[in-house]
């Protein structure tokens, strides 16, 4: 039934803003304790085990915080515990990747003029990448190489690199860079539920057995919690970046995805090093600018010198027969040429677009059938396209394009 799309949205929308709330408390919370370490001062006058303390003042009031090292003489009568703003934001973000690219695999996920393969394959290849990411990451950090911390972020950065060139091979430039992100969001998470929480349960169960904890365990969630600190930002970007083409859409988007994963690390060192109190390193910024300049350049590139190809669009739109076969379909292809293909091409003619937006194009009957649902939705049940009403599409022709959608879903089902 149609009203299945508009539950579908729904659904999809509840699950972003569900993720947006847990992602927002986990990475405030992480960057407010990557601070808070970086500026702890070591003091004479500390308890018998205290590392460093700082002073803060908030809501009113003043924080005093010191913080132990390995652990405090004995237990404290209560603990909070930081984890499940980590585990909340995984799974959240797993939920969207089933509902979006996962539930609409053959719009969102598979571009079969990248690699001709069906929407189960592509999903087993989403979920095998994630979990085996984390088993390869796991493996780098408790080998020898484990040791070396800076030698192992290199190699752990030519992993990201090797992944965000496989990605790109396999999936819609969207899909890879989401993927892209979930693999990196996956390391993290994993790190505070399979590394850092039972590290610090071991330290915990020692205390109370009134043993002495074994630094080690603390050396090891460290490690963990610095690759997390200099992820974060990447992160970010990749999570946002389906909403801009000019990142996902272009022939070099491996080579701009390896270059924001730099970016996450000038910008962390910056703050790292002004909040352990060391200066403030300006060259940061200015290598971060350098770096946004290129994937700038990179994302404009014209196709005529990278062998790129527009794509057939009748291989890529499955739902060609239920939507362009329609008996509501010549009018609606006159309408979306009318009131949508000004910025809907693939050159677009409306000022200010240098392409069409989230990479959308509606110029033949098989790119408005393969996009029916999002028409549907976006400029027929609801008023969001064209942006302002620009074209000025009239209510009637909005009703138009929920007939046509509607018609052609029951049509299928009778």
């Amino acid at each position: 039934m149609y009203e299945y799309a508009i539950a579908w949205e729904w659904l999809a929308f509840a699950a972003r803003w569900f993720h947006v709330v847990t992602a927002i408390a986990w990475i405030g919370s992480s960057f407010y304790f990557i601070a808070l370490d970086l500026g702890l001062v070591k003091r004479p006058h500390l308890p018998v085990g205290a590392y460093g303390e700082e002073w803060q003042v908030h809501g009113g009031g003043f924080y005093h915080i010191q913080k132990y090292l390995v652990a405090p003489a004995q237990m404290p009568e209560h603990l909070t515990w930081f984890k499940y703003e980590s585990y909340f934001t995984w799974l959240s973000g797993f939920l969207m990747l089933c509902i979006v690219y996962y539930g609409g695999a053959d719009l969102f996920l598979i571009d079969r003029h990248v690699l001709d393969i069906g929407p189960s394959t592509a999903i087993l290849i989403s979920l095998a990448s994630l979990a085996g990411g984390w088993l390869v990451y796991d493996l780098l950090c408790k080998s020898p190489l484990g040791r070396n911390t800076w030698g192992l972020m290199v190699v752990l950065y030519a992993v990201l690199v090797f992944m965000a060139w496989g990605y790109t091979q396999v999936f819609t430039g969207r899909a890879a860079f989401l993927h892209l992100g979930a693999f990196t969001a996956t390391i993290m998470s994993a790190n505070v539920f399979m590394i850092i929480i039972p590290n610090q349960k071991i330290v915990v169960a020692d205390l109370i057995a009134g043993r002495t904890p074994d630094p080690k365990y603390g050396q090891i969630a460290k490690q963990r919690s610095l690759h997390n600190n200099y992820l974060t930002l990447p992160v970010i970007f990749f999570m946002l970046s389906n909403h801009y083409p000019l990142a996902f859409g272009t022939a070099f988007n491996w080579v701009i995805a390896a270059l924001v994963f730099l970016m996450g690390v000038t910008i962390r060192h910056w703050f790292n090093t002004t909040h352990a109190r060391k200066g403030r390193p300006t060259w940061t910024w200015i290598a971060t600018v350098i770096l946004f300049i290129l994937i700038m350049w990179l994302s404009t590139v014209p196709k005529v010198l990278t062998g790129e190809k527009d794509a057939d669009a009748a291989a890529v739109a499955p739902a060609f027969q239920q939507f362009a076969g329609d008996a509501h379909f010549p009018a609606v292809k006159q309408l979306v040429g009318t009131r949508c293909s000004m910025c809907h091409a693939a050159e677009p003619v409306y000022e200010d677009l240098a392409r069409p937006p989230k990479n959308v194009i509606l110029e033949n009957d098989a790119e408005i059938a393969a996009h029916a649902r999002e028409i549907y939705i976006q400029a027929g049940r609801s008023h969001a396209m064209p942006p302002g009403n620009v074209t000025d599409i009239t209510l009637d022709e909005r009703k138009l394009l929920v007939a046509w959608y509607e018609s052609a879903v029951e049509g299928k089902q009778q």
